[in-house]
């Protein structure tokens, strides 16, 4: 087991060092990923480092060099929080997101005067006195607090982002890449908990041994949005698809909204807007000539939907009237679909069940068309 881990430490040390050179000798890659993605490596390389030369034995078997690997622990939380609010909310760096990291900076001074400059004498006096074992209970539960939090931000970042994406989009965006890298990282952390806790109630070194698995876990995880954002950056340029032009804000009476209701319903059946499977709330908005903020109180207010719940409600009924044609004898459910608006199979099954209580295919059984 032991050799595995090790070569797993190898391939993770080889794996983060050769995309950190290809993150710094690339033009075209430093303009296209996330900058932040870049800090990640450098951190996980840091932290490697201590452990390939722990394994390696290339300075002896002195146990201070493993301290180099905790280098990056707290870095984790904070720059998978600016990962997350610069991809789905468009924040860029600014100065003042230094602050994030002061906690690990102030981490690292902290290994280093307690686990790395004492001597052998001293860190021997402390661990029979068991010291050194609160010590690193206090600083693992410190690190365990710090990501967590952190987390807990992120994942808030993405619910707000997931609830802004249905009021000004009308189409589904490719979020599920987020999705499951925020949901592995706490698992991670959920498992890290678990353990932490055992460890203070039972045996003191379930922690320490599982920590490696951990703490790989989360470095695997990290390499792999690296190598997405290589192969495919477009997953983390979100937030640019949901800024809606900027408008005057109006004041408009219950009167106005009613008369704005059906100009609007005007609109979709005559002109068709939602045929465009890109729609976007500011576009509607521009074509029944209010402000993006006006438009979003039209639909809250007096047609009781979201945006994207409307324009999909004119789209199914799209795709029931095309079904009533003999263009539909030759088409599947989702070409049809997608010659209504639709650009996602699963949004379309999930939308037509909502509205019409049943799936397209026992709708449109038990509404025969001859």
């Amino acid at each position: 087991m032991e050799t595995f881990i090790n070569q797993l430490v190898y391939f993770g040390f080889f794996q983060s060092l050769f995309l950190l050179l290809v993150f710094l000798f690339s033009k075209k890659l430093r303009k296209s990923i996330n900058g932040y993605i870049a800090f990640l490596i450098f951190s996980l390389t840091i932290g490697l480092i201590g452990r390939i030369i722990n394994i390696s034995e290339v300075f002896g078997t002195d146990f201070r060099f493993i301290a180099f690997s905790e280098f990056a622990t707290l870095f984790f939380g904070a720059t998978i929080y600016l990962f997350t609010r610069s991809s789905l909310n468009g924040k860029s760096f600014v100065t003042k997101d230094l602050r994030h990291f002061i906690p690990g900076v102030v981490y690292i001074i902290f290994v280093v005067f307690v686990f790395i400059l004492p001597s052998n004498e001293v860190i021997g006096a402390r661990a029979n006195s068991g010291e050194l074992q609160r010590t690193i209970t206090l600083f693992m539960g410190t690190a365990l607090a710090f990501n967590i939090t952190y987390w807990l931000m992120s994942l808030n970042i993405f619910i707000q982002f997931q609830k802004k994406l249905k009021n000004e989009l009308s189409y589904s965006v490719q979020s599920r890449f987020f999705t499951n890298f925020l949901v592995a990282i706490g698992i991670c952390l959920l498992s890290w908990t678990t353990l932490y806790f055992l460890s203070i109630f039972g045996d003191q070194m379930i922690e320490r041994n599982a920590r490696q698995f951990i703490w790989l876990g989360i470095t695997f995880i990290i390499l792999l949005i690296t190598y997405y954002g290589i192969r495919s950056p477009e997953l983390y340029q979100i937030a640019p698809l949901i800024k809606p032009k900027k408008y005057a804000q109006s004041k408009l009476s219950n009167a106005d909204l009613d008369v704005l209701k059906s100009q609007l319903e005007v609109i979709m059946e005559e002109k068709k807007p939602f045929l465009n499977n890109k729609l976007l709330k500011s576009e509607l908005a521009e074509m029944l000539g209010v402000s993006n903020p006006e438009m979003a109180r039209l639909l809250n207010e007096k047609v009781g939907m979201n945006f994207f719940e409307y324009v999909n409600y004119h789209r199914i009924k799209e795709f029931v009237s095309l079904a009533k044609t003999d263009k539909a004898k030759s088409l599947t459910f989702f070409a049809l679909a997608q010659e209504a608006g639709f650009n996602s199979k699963t949004t379309f099954n999930k939308s037509f069940r909502q509205l019409m209580g049943s799936s397209p295919k026992e709708y449109l059984s038990n509404n025969s068309v001859e």
